[in-house]
């Protein structure tokens, strides 16, 4: 058996998280398909250019994952945010993904992503404490003819 020790790491360099993820997606690699992971960026900027909302996540595995989506709440129920889904998940079609997730809590979107349909298919109670994390997905993402990607 080798040695070795564990330790915590507060300030760890780029290349150590670099050296964990490579291997990780090596091993990954020779157990299913190349991952192809992609970011994806989208804003919305007013007429000054200022962010007005935002929506971060990534294509991999021929799915997409949103990691965050955020309206300013001065445009919040105007369409925004759908704008920005349907934008997300049209290049994420154009990237060959058919499905996408998230995750979303109780005190932010749940009933917004499913209006998108978006199906809940698991929670996290207490997370944080006397609140719930749902995860959500959606299958068969569609293409709308018109996108409203616009390149910036």
């Amino acid at each position: 058996m080798s040695s070795y020790k564990i330790a915590l790491d507060s300030n760890p360099s780029d290349a150590d998280i670099r050296t964990v993820k490579r291997n990780l997606i090596a091993f990954n690699d020779q157990h299913a398909e190349p991952e192809h992971y992609q970011r994806l960026v989208l804003f919305a900027r007013d007429a000054s250019e200022r962010i007005v909302g935002g929506l971060l996540g990534y294509t991999h595995w021929r799915w997409l994952f949103v990691e965050n989506l955020w309206v300013d709440e001065s445009l919040r129920g105007l369409g925004v945010g759908r704008d920005l889904m349907q934008a997300a998940e049209d290049e994420a079609h154009r990237r060959g993904c058919q499905h996408s997730y998230l995750d979303t809590f109780d005190f932010q979107a749940l009933g917004f992503y499913q209006k998108l349909g978006y199906e809940l298919f698991g929670q996290l109670e207490d997370y944080p404490l006397g609140h719930t994390k749902y995860f959500l997905q959606k299958r068969q993402v569609v293409d709308s003819k018109a996108s409203r990607l616009q390149p910036h």
